[in-house]
């Protein structure tokens, strides 16, 4: 059966169902778009049922925001002691940003990993380079599960950097995401938006908040979305959302917040493009190798890989995802110090057979491609309760700005797989024993392997029992007995002040204790009846920031500031790629494990300028992990490893002019695998290929800048500018030994080349009410890759892409 032919694909039921109560919903509003042809008294400052009208469209934030959303930041950003990025809403929509990863592509000092461990296709952020996936938060609360975001539900994105597990818990070596999420509001608006672009582009967006009476507001938001990718064959994605919420108290000192959230995605997901050489075939001389395009093959045949290349198979290969999310937020404000209660219960699912271009045998400089299979199913549910008070105190005149919090959460993730049959547990036939190869007669006849650069999305392969088997036996999901099972429950207890000493200085400190308790149970096999074992640990983490404030002006500050990091053993509840994940055979080699700690240093300067109106920020800062996980020279698992980044960014969002906003930065990082462990060759131990390597996913060099300009009051013009050096994703080498030492006789760094994007944007106000908006992303239809795998891909980035949106407000 053919799971992924788009033309067969229809909204389901529940999605139908959702966006047709969304249309009732704004058939039943009342149209109140106005002409603008207006009295100047009333073009400025006119109430359309409680919203503001300026003379071109409904008041929206600006590319500036004064303060993060997170009660644990005590100050506003010009006075918090390190690096923290806003993605406002209006930066979101000016970039036509559909997802997480989109708008992260405006912050330097980010980039995105292709994932490994069961995490291939979701998000996977690297904050100054360390992997952040399993740090990212919705409203302050740890968002649980790998997952691929969503934002037509999202105010606004929080990008913290420097290691941050004091306000967040586990992880955060290098920084953490907050995610803050559309509420009801006071006052009443509706906002629509539609889109069409090429490559068959489609999304429609919806936000309602009404106020019933004083008391009570609801909200909705909603979202369709079907796309194929520009540049890329076959592949496609489709998704829609509906995130309601109610508020009773809506301007009151007692609030109570009720939301749900739900996501549903399904998409035929792209297999890039594999690395030219692997280590045994690279020639001599060659010590990187990149995604191959143009190339002589082994055999002497000119290859050129078509841009739109894909090596997976329309009739295998799938990806599906949900997400639901209830929440329950209590406040009360007691005047001065307010108390906030959050619960959550978050439950995602994600199940895909995927291919993965080619197996590093060396198939790709012979000008075929094996279609390496990779599946996953998985589960990750989490009930999480976080109690926040904060607010201002004096002692002696000396006035406090803090935060405590108090959180309880319990995770737990169920990982399995797709196979040809779940009662024996036998693996999904792909040619791996075929006679004559992966690639030989025997696996191209049946479509296993295909060419590198004519491959066919349309080839008619069949799941068979075997590889040399002609009896077919369909894809199935495993038994569940064979699935690996993972649990944490986490207890905390967290303070933050910042304690205003005089105007011109600020002390800010932080504390955080964590009881983390982790265990999993390996899954067995198909055919076993033997009984599940577990494997479990606790680990108590003590985390702290720390800073100095000086202020020169009321608007403007310098710092220098401290703050650490604990990533325990299990931490991502075997959703990703972990370097210090459980063992699974052993309680003792459990029991030895180790929790790494980063510790950051950072000193930067702040100022806002313009009347407050443009941000500038600056800072150096140094990260560094002394006992992260490798292999030492006996070749068991010790905490050895020593890994350091330092480097320069510098920042800037806000209004130059009432015309003119700007948002970007650049940012320089010099990162080093200082100690990447040992290898054992012949039972003699020499430094790993890592040691003395740039981190992976790593840019030295990272720059965004975005602006747009109003012309005419109407007429508004744009654009952006994305720079990325050389990216790493990973090493590996050949070894001998020879007069009793190692010797390293080959080196091969698999690695994307730097690039450039530009962007452009137009927008045009055809009354207060409606705006036409046009985005060209990747202007100059540029051939780049923004993601590379450690070993086997690198995934190539969209092309052109023009999209034209209808904004609807009232």
């Amino acid at each position: 059966m053919n799971h992924n032919d788009k033309r067969d694909r229809a909204p389901t039921s529940t999605s139908f169902l959702a966006l047709s109560c969304v249309g009732l919903f704004v058939s039943a509003a009342p149209a109140i778009a106005q002409n603008s042809d207006q009295t100047a008294d009333e073009t400025q400052g006119r109430k359309l049922g409680g919203v503001v009208v300026t003379d071109t469209a409904i008041d929206e934030q600006g590319y500036k925001v004064d303060k993060a959303d997170s009660p644990k930041f005590t100050a506003p950003l010009v006075d918090t002691p390190r690096s923290i990025t806003v993605i406002p809403a209006s930066v979101i929509k000016d970039t036509a940003s559909a997802s997480l990863t989109e708008a992260l592509r405006t912050v330097p000092g980010i980039t995105l990993g292709a994932g490994e461990g069961g995490n291939p296709l979701s998000d996977r952020p690297f904050i100054r380079g360390f992997d952040s996936q399993a740090s990212t938060y919705l409203d302050g609360v740890r968002d649980v599960g790998a997952q691929s975001r969503e934002i037509f539900a999202i105010e606004q994105i929080e990008v913290v950097k420097g290691s941050d597990s004091t306000t967040g818990g586990r992880g955060g070596a290098g920084g953490s995401l907050n995610l803050v999420s559309k509420t009801p509001k006071a006052d009443r608006f509706v906002a629509a938006s539609g889109s069409l672009g090429n490559a068959d582009y489609k999304r429609a967006t919806i936000d309602i908040n009404q106020p019933i009476n004083e008391f009570v507001g609801v909200r909705l938001n909603a979202m369709w979305h079907d796309q194929d990718v520009a540049g890329r064959d076959a592949i496609w994605s489709k998704r829609w959302g509906v995130a309601p919420s109610i508020k009773l108290g809506l301007e009151g000192p007692t609030s109570l917040t009720i939301s749900y959230y739900h996501l549903d995605t399904d998409e035929l997901p792209d297999s890039g493009i594999p690395y030219l050489y692997t280590i045994g075939n690279a020639p001599a001389g060659v010590t990187e190798t990149g995604p191959a395009q143009d190339f002589t093959t082994i055999g002497g045949r000119q290859v050129s890989v078509p841009r739109g290349a894909y090596y997976g198979l329309k009739n295998r290969d799938f990806r599906k995802t949900k997400v639901d999310n209830f929440t329950i937020r209590a406040e009360h404000d007691f005047g001065g110090v307010t108390l906030r209660n959050t619960s959550r219960y978050g439950r995602s699912t994600q199940g895909y057979v995927w291919t993965q271009p080619d197996d590093q045998q060396g198939n790709v400089a012979n000008g075929q491609v094996w279609r390496r299979i990779n599946s996953r199913y998985s589960e990750t549910d989490g009930l999480l309760n976080q109690t926040d008070l904060f607010g201002e105190f004096a002692i002696g005149g000396i006035k406090n700005s803090f935060a405590a919090s108090v959180e309880f959460s319990e995770e737990k993730a169920a990982n399995g797989s797709y196979v040809n049959n779940a009662t024996t547990g036998t693996a999904i036939a792909t040619g791996t024993t075929a006679v004559g190869g992966r690639c030989g007669p025997a696996s191209l006849v049946r479509y296993n392997c295909t060419s590198i650069d004519n491959p066919n999305p349309n080839d008619p392969w069949v799941s068979y029992a075997t590889d040399a088997s002609s009896v077919v036996s369909p894809i199935t999901l495993a038994a569940r007995k064979t699935f690996t099972l993972s649990k944490t429950t986490t207890k905390a207890a967290s303070f933050f002040d910042t304690i205003t000493l005089t105007d011109q200085l600020l002390i800010n400190v932080g504390g955080r204790f964590d009881r983390y308790e982790t265990s999993v149970s390996p899954g067995l096999t198909a055919t076993s009846t033997a009984n599940r074992t577990s494997f479990e640990r606790q680990d108590d983490l003590w985390t702290y920031q720390a800073g100095i404030v000086f202020k020169p002006t009321e608007s403007s500050s310098i710092y220098a500031s401290t703050s650490t990091s604990a990533t325990p053993p299990g931490s991502f509840i075997a959703n990703g790629s972990e370097g210090n994940a459980l063992n699974t055979t052993s309680q003792a080699l459990t029991d030895a494990l180790k929790v790494e700690k980063t510790k950051s240093y950072e000193i930067g300067a702040k100022a806002n300028l313009f009347g407050d109106s443009l941000a500038l920020t600056l800072a150096a800062f140094r990260t560094e992990t002394k006992n992260a996980r490798a292999t030492n020279d006996a070749g068991t698992v010790a905490f050895i490893g020593e890994r350091l980044i330092k480097g320069i960014e510098f920042g800037f969002n806000g209004n130059i002019t009432p015309e003119w906003n700007v948002f970007g930065g650049y940012t320089y990082m010099d990162s080093e695998i200082v100690d990447g462990g040992f290898t054992v060759t012949s039972g003699i131990a020499a430094p790993s290929v890592n040691t003395g390597k740039q981190f992976p996913n790593t840019p030295k060099h990272s720059l965004t800048a975005f602006t747009n300009y109003k012309v005419t009051p109407a007429f508004t013009l744009g654009g952006g500018a994305i720079y990325m050096s050389k990216v790493y994703g990973g090493y590996s080498d050949t070894r001998i030994v020879s007069n009793g030492a190692v010797v390293i006789t080959k080196e091969l760094a698999r690695m994307v080349p730097s690039y450039w994007r530009f962007d452009g944007n137009a927008s045009y106000s055809f009354s207060d009410a409606i705006n036409l908006q046009v985005n060209v992303n990747n202007v100059f239809n540029k051939r780049y890759y923004d993601k590379a795998y450690t070993a086997h891909y690198a995934n190539q980035a969209a092309g052109r892409t023009a999209i034209a949106t209808l904004n609807i407000k009232y």
